[in-house]
């Protein structure tokens, strides 16, 4: 059998490539929800720079490549956005977590915003599960994705999750339950999306509750295992 990670790519084998459907068995990607797990606010916020740890700062933030194809850019003038709007923008604060080709061009963005005091470039961590766990919103701005392990890990964090309308996101984030899906590429409706979570903090507790129930239910590694258990068995069971 062929197993696709999403229903992009279930399709793309189907219709383009020409494999029957009986043959393709969809399989996404599982996240280790005990590692990506419920923030401790007070065990987390020690890692965070002077002036992001207040316990009335909003904490957006993202994980990835710093690379055009992440399209950064867009969340950081969405961000700035956010900030000229008025509503919380003392509190509000950005976290870029990655390393890449447009970190230069990214730093030089918020400055040219007026923004760099507000937005934290954390580099390549090995401690983003704790990174993560600090946030209070999750952004991904990717032109292009496939099923993307740092949603589902944001999800198991209980954060609620801004992503653009692009590859398997909608796969992932269910609008208006766990998150917002955007266009790519637009700042403006990145902007508004945000602003929604900014003005509610019920909002993004349940949204990012039901994400973590979602990963529990349907993306865990456990869950994963079996599924790949039951296609090689069924290849056994076809082989005897």
């Amino acid at each position: 059998p062929y197993i696709p990670l999403s229903r992009q790519l279930a399709a793309y084998l189907h219709e383009n490539v020409g494999v029957a459907e009986g043959k393709i068995r969809l399989i996404c990607n599982g996240v280790d929800s005990d590692s990506f797990a419920l923030p401790d606010k007070d065990a987390v916020t020690a890692i965070l720079p002077p002036g992001f740890s207040g316990d009335d700062n909003i904490l957006i933030g993202t994980v990835g490549r710093l690379e055009a194809i992440k399209d950064q850019v867009t969340l950081v003038r969405a961000f700035a956005e956010l900030c000229r709007s008025g509503t919380a923008a003392g509190r509000l604060r950005l976290v870029l977590t990655g390393a890449g080709s447009q970190q230069d061009m990214l730093e030089a963005v918020t400055v040219e915003e007026g923004i760099r005091e507000r937005v934290w470039m954390a580099g390549s961590r090995d401690d983003v599960p704790q990174l993560l766990a600090a946030l209070d919103v999750f952004v991904l701005s990717s032109l292009a994705e496939g099923i993307s392990n740092t949603i589902l890990e944001a999800m198991a964090c209980g954060l609620p999750v801004v992503a653009t309308r692009v590859g398997g996101n909608p796969e992932l984030v269910v609008e208006g339950e766990t998150g917002f899906l955007v266009p790519p590429a637009d700042p403006r409706s990145m902007a508004a999306a945000l602003q929604r979570y900014v003005d509610d903090a019920a909002l993004r507790q349940s949204h990012g509750a039901a994400g973590r129930l979602r990963v529990e239910n349907e993306f865990s590694i456990a869950g994963m295992i079996e599924r790949y258990i039951e296609v090689y068995d069924e290849c056994i069971a076809r082989q005897a």
